[in-house]
């Protein structure tokens, strides 16, 4: 099963190619240009690299959210075009579950932060448990993750008062560890960081995930749309101007 991943939550556009359990390619590109510039011309130059057509992708893999609004909707039109087109499934994938997945062997809580602007992030709670040696189905990820807390809009503060209330050691992991890490230090004891190459969503996790996923016959419907968890600018500037 050949399953092509794409993630264009935040400002990292990336994609994977994966065939069964084994990653073919990968490309991530982390500047500022703009997702519907750059989206179709690394699916094209991985499928091109790999010998293959996007007729040979079997079900592709996008993330849900949490992130930025334009990114989500661009990454979310483009794989769904490409699934109702070639008429193969897809599943979208939480970019919280995708970055909690590369420090899933990690020993406490694993805490995704990923920037929501005025001092909020998106973040969720996780443990990784390991299923490999008690299930053999191959379909099955060897590491599941447990989610201890909803997907969520927090303030930081609000969110070092959970974590703080939990007593456990916690990593933190996205693009908000470049913007908060020197206050989680100071604020949040136990703290642990990765390398800094981990704190961009990776599409290859992503599709670790949901080609699991895809493979146990879990797929979107075509009317499935992103988790934004919070309301755009736009709309809140449009309710402040109703309130006047």
């Amino acid at each position: 099963m050949i399953i092509l991943a794409v993630d264009s939550s935040s400002k990292v556009a990336t994609a994977a190619l994966m065939k069964d359990d084994k990653l073919l390619g990968e490309i991530t590109l982390n500047d500022k240009k703009e997702h519907s510039i750059i989206l179709m011309s690394i699916i094209q130059e991985l499928l091109n690299n790999n010998n293959l057509s996007i007729d040979d992708i079997d079900g592709y893999v996008i993330s849900k959210g949490p992130g930025s609004f334009t990114g989500l909707r661009i990454g979310m039109a483009t794989i769904k075009g490409l699934s109702l087109g070639s008429n193969k499934p897809y599943i979208s994938v939480s970019s919280l579950d995708a970055l909690a997945f590369s420090v899933s062997n990690f020993d406490g809580i694993i805490c995704p932060i990923m920037d929501a602007l005025r001092n909020s992030v998106y973040t969720s709670l996780y443990k990784g448990e390991y299923t490999c040696c008690s299930n053999n189905n191959a379909s099955n990820l060897p590491i599941k993750l447990e989610r201890l807390l909803d997907y969520s809009a927090l303030d930081i503060d609000e969110l070092i008062e959970i974590i703080k209330s939990k007593n456990e050691k916690v990593i933190f992991i996205g693009d908000g560890v470049d913007k908060y890490k020197d206050y989680l230090i100071d604020n949040c004891p136990n703290s642990y960081f990765p390398p800094n190459h981990l704190n961009l969503i990776r599409a290859s996790s992503l599709g670790e995930i949901g080609s699991a996923l895809l493979k146990n016959g879990e797929y979107d419907d075509p009317n499935s749309a992103p988790v934004y968890l919070k309301k755009s600018q736009a709309e809140r500037e449009y309710e402040q101007r109703m309130r006047l």
